[in-house]
């Protein structure tokens, strides 16, 4: 007998997103939801991130906008800081982040999640190349 798997559809993928996201990640140092409540289609969502500690960005909190487009989760959704932030991954003049600098999106696979991405993100804040870079000053945005 052949069992023939389908994927879950996307607004049911985003609802599980959005129940783990409510109940919040891990140690709370990520965060998401989205924009709108009243988005049915679930497109626009917000992400917080607390800086890693021992680093530059400890205790920073960084404002992020997502997106997720009609092929989601085939296909990862764009990412863009409003919290202005030196990455090599990010856009020093819109925050956009560009995905095939940051492997948490250039490797994106359907079992990907927004939750991956901020957490992903946070890692390489802390990773040695980033830990130390200057930073912008504190609170100011794109």
């Amino acid at each position: 007998m052949l069992i023939q798997l389908y994927p879950v559809p996307r607004n049911f993928r985003l609802l599980e997103e959005l129940e783990k996201g409510e109940k919040g990640i891990g140690d709370g140092s990520c965060s998401y939801g989205l924009e709108d409540s009243d988005d049915i289609l679930m497109s626009n969502w917000n992400g917080t991130i607390i800086g890693p500690g021992h680093t530059v960005h400890e205790n920073r909190i960084y404002s992020l906008k997502i997106h997720c487009g009609d092929s989601y989760p085939e296909k990862p959704p764009t990412v863009q800081f409003l919290s202005r932030v030196n990455l090599p991954f990010v856009g020093q003049t819109d925050g956009k982040v560009d995905p095939a600098k940051l492997s948490v999106l250039s490797q994106w696979g359907r079992d990907s999640s927004i939750e991956t991405i901020l957490v992903g993100i946070r890692r390489e804040m802390g990773s040695f190349n980033n830990r130390k870079l200057p930073q912008p000053p504190e609170g100011s945005m794109f």
